[in-house]
């Protein structure tokens, strides 16, 4: 038997390191080739990471929670040479498919690949396992070996709740661990899952900054160390815009009907369409200021795993239906936490609807390298004056956070108040869409 270590890979777009999330093997268990053995955590995304090659776990290097490098060991594995066996090799036929050592079907930057992929095999049970039902102390057979957790959702739950999974009775594919059973299992629980303590004796909790959440730190802390900041805001009356929704709906079907943030995207990039200079990044190692000559959209969204900006390419070339389309996808995708790492980079310019937690203002921090963020309060009803009468109206707050470095007030200002007049007056924006 041949030891092989297995290095993190490349996960790409320039990462260097990934949290372990989840082993989904255990040291002894057997894999074959582009078996997915762990899921990692990256600054983007949660990905599941295959084995190139075939045989028994000999080592895991590393635990739960930990940070590893690109390039450092991630998983010892032992592989059978016809020298140490009288079976058939691993790499030799089989009647499940190609053979098991062969090149990964999996493409992991810096392994190799193959057009075949071979048919995961489970590990035969040894006599000596076969027979430990009748054998062992019924104590031995409380909980499984490898308690398998895919979801840090469930995982972040039931460390909230101080639920111990190896007690959890798993009811998924493959004994992995699904909310259901963590629910099942606080359900019949007598004993209040945390103790009670007086304030005076509460101790502290340290969270680990690692993760997206690392990630969200040094994309802010550089933002706010690298661009001259400077916010603007006004009060609009959205009265109309919600009218002209509810009248272009009436006229789609309903897999086409376009959301709110659709259509406040759409009048934002038409508003970019008169002031390009939002719609830039700055080069400081050139001295340059570079203005986009397409729209990248991001949308900041609140997910389980943290704030995340996903990116609409192109948005200045979508319809309206079709960017409502493409947001609710990407949206949806980024709250699973399956969007690629490509889709959470690349923006020009985002668009953050703060109005969803119940708030009316804020002051945005700019994603980096953009060089400008549009916020949106919440929409509620607000007295307004029209027409030297105070009725009500649809009223919000919107923001504009933007680099002084690529334009003055002046600019940064008319394109907020285009973008509120938009607002105010869809009819006005047909022009520019």
């Amino acid at each position: 038997m041949s030891d092989q270590v297995f290095l993190l890979p490349d996960l790409g777009e320039g990462l260097t390191e990934a949290d372990i999330l989840s082993w989904r093997v255990g040291v002894g268990d057997t894999v074959t080739v582009d078996q997915v053995i762990v899921e990692v955590e990256t600054a983007k995304a949660a990905v599941e990471v295959p084995v190139p090659f075939a045989g028994t776990v000999i080592a895991l290097h590393g635990e739960p929670g930990e940070t590893l490098r690109v390039g450092a060991p991630l998983i010892s594995v032992g592989v059978l040479t016809p020298a140490t066996t009288a079976a058939p090799p691993l790499g030799g036929p089989s009647a499940d498919g190609p053979p098991a050592d062969g090149p990964s079907g999996n493409v992991l930057i810096g392994y190799g690949t193959s057009a075949d992929r071979p048919t995961r095999r489970r590990r035969a049970a040894s006599p000596k396992a076969a027979a430990a039902p009748a054998q062992a102390p019924a104590r031995e057979q409380a909980a499984p070996a490898v308690t398998r957790v895919i979801s840090p959702v469930v995982r972040d739950l039931a460390r909230e709740r101080g639920l111990d999974l190896s007690t959890v009775r798993p009811s998924g594919v493959g004994g992995v661990i699904r909310r259901a059973d963590v629910d099942a299992a606080l359900a019949a629980r007598t004993a209040p899952p945390v103790p009670e303590r007086p304030a005076a004796g509460r101790s502290d909790v340290r969270i680990p900054l690692n993760g997206i959440r690392k990630a969200v730190a040094d994309k802010l802390t550089t933002s706010r160390r690298e661009i001259p900041e400077a916010t603007t805001w006004v009060d609009v009356d959205a009265t109309e815009l919600l009218a002209a929704r509810t009248a272009m709906n009436a006229t789609l079907p309903d897999a086409d009907r376009v959301s709110l943030l659709a259509l406040l995207a759409r009048l934002a990039v038409a508003a970019l369409r008169r002031f390009p200079q939002l719609n830039s990044t700055v080069d400081a190692d050139r001295r340059q200021i570079v203005q986009h000559g397409r729209v990248h959209l991001g949308i900041a969204a609140q997910t389980p795993r943290g704030l995340v900006v996903p990116v609409i390419a192109d948005a200045d070339s979508l319809t309206t239906v079709e960017l409502a389309r493409r947001l609710a996808e990407t949206t949806a995708l980024a709250r699973d936490g399956a969007l690629p790492p490509a889709r959470l980079t690349g923006g020009t310019f985002t668009l953050n609807n703060y109005g969803v937690f119940g708030v009316d203002g804020s002051a945005p921090i700019i994603n980096h390298p953009e060089a400008a963020i549009l916020g949106i309060g919440r929409i509620i009803d607000r007295p307004w004056v029209v027409d030297g009468a105070i009725v009500v109206r649809k009223v919000a707050q919107v923001s504009l956070a933007f680099d002084h470095r690529v334009c003055d007030g002046g600019e940064a200002g008319g394109f907020l108040r285009l973008f509120a007049d938009y607002v105010e007056d869809p009819v006005r924006a047909l022009a520019h869409l």
